[in-house]
């Protein structure tokens, strides 16, 4: 019987989540499972990963196959890394707290790297969102000068309608006494 580590696809359309397992070849994708090893969540930035890092290495030392996603999963995880360490503790080049300690210490470079990407993200969502609250209170301040600018060219075109009128009113008596001087001079 062959035996595969793969992915099982949970979650509705669009918003896929996977089990990871142990399951013959011939089963289905989502039928028969031997053991459930853990979950991964692709939705997530960075994709969140729980993994039995034991239970998956002794699926790989009693040669379960993992399929390529699989793979890249057991390998960002450390069980590909852990199975080799095993094997270098089997062939007597070191011994099993050496490999422990080893396991240990690129976990712990691993686990900085990752939570490194969140705060980046983190990082990079804020600035995004102060670069958009900046740009907004600029459009709004442009806005705010644009009305003003327009109330104030109102005003003076209210004023300017008002100041001629009364001018022209003036301008028009005064030629129309004119006028009527002349006209009895002329008489």
């Amino acid at each position: 019987m062959s035996v595969k580590i793969r992915l099982q696809r949970h979650g509705s359309k669009g918003r896929p989540f996977f089990h990871i397992v142990v399951a013959d070849a011939r089963a289905r994708r989502d039928g028969r499972f031997i053991e459930k090893l853990g979950t991964y969540n692709p939705i997530t930035n960075p994709a969140t990963i729980d993994l039995n890092v034991d239970a998956a290495v002794k699926w790989l030392n009693n040669g379960a196959q993992p399929t390529d996603t699989a793979r890249a999963i057991l390998s960002y995880k450390g069980a590909l890394y852990k199975k080799h360490l095993q094997g270098g503790v089997a062939k007597g080049a070191f011994d099993e707290a050496e490999a422990e300690k080893r396991f240990a210490a690129w976990l712990e470079s691993k686990d900085a790297k990752v939570q490194g990407k969140v705060e980046g993200l983190s990082t990079a969502k804020a600035d995004a969102k102060k670069a958009a609250l900046d740009a907004e209170v600029k459009v709004n301040e442009a806005r705010v000068a644009a009305a003003a600018q327009v109330i104030a060219d109102a005003k003076a075109a209210e004023e300017a309608a008002n100041a001629p009128a009364e001018e022209v009113a003036e301008t028009t008596e005064e030629p129309a006494a004119e006028a009527e001087g002349t006209e009895e001079t002329q008489a």
